[in-house]
């Protein structure tokens, strides 16, 4: 077994730790959307599909930390140490998108040296319908 094997276990059991910090649901609506969509995606619902198939197809995450307009005259000005202004304060959360939506806010992490973010409130998945609509 080499030292990144080493390495690589020990980081995963860091995330591991990290990720059981996560708190459990605050409210029984929550807990049941949970276990609503839990039984979508094993097929139980009542004539809802089985979900397995999309289960491995890959989406983009990212975490903005805000977001600014400036003119290209501007963007044209910008060199090594400029600093631009964005829309939020220090220490507001994070947004999670995947394939740009709005799925979570969270927080920034270290976990060995590596950024991480944990999720401080993720939004249920009936939210995130109703803003495809």
């Amino acid at each position: 077994m080499s030292d990144d094997d080493v390495d690589q276990g020990s980081m995963a059991d860091e995330w591991a730790a990290a990720m059981e910090e996560q708190d459990a649901p605050e409210d029984e609506a929550e807990t049941m959307e949970l276990d609503e969509f839990e039984s979508v995606s094993t097929g139980q619902g009542n004539g809802n599909p089985d979900l397995d198939v999309i289960l491995d197809i890959p989406v983009k995450i990212s975490m903005e930390v805000g977001r600014t307009s400036i003119t290209i005259r501007n963007l044209l000005q910008l060199n090594q140490g400029s600093v631009i202004e964005l829309d939020r304060l220090a220490g507001e959360p994070l947004d999670v998108l995947v394939n740009g939506t709005l799925i979570a806010h969270g927080e920034v992490v270290v976990v060995n040296e590596k950024f991480g973010i944990r999720m401080t409130d993720v939004i249920s998945p009936s939210e995130r319908i109703k803003k495809l609509k």
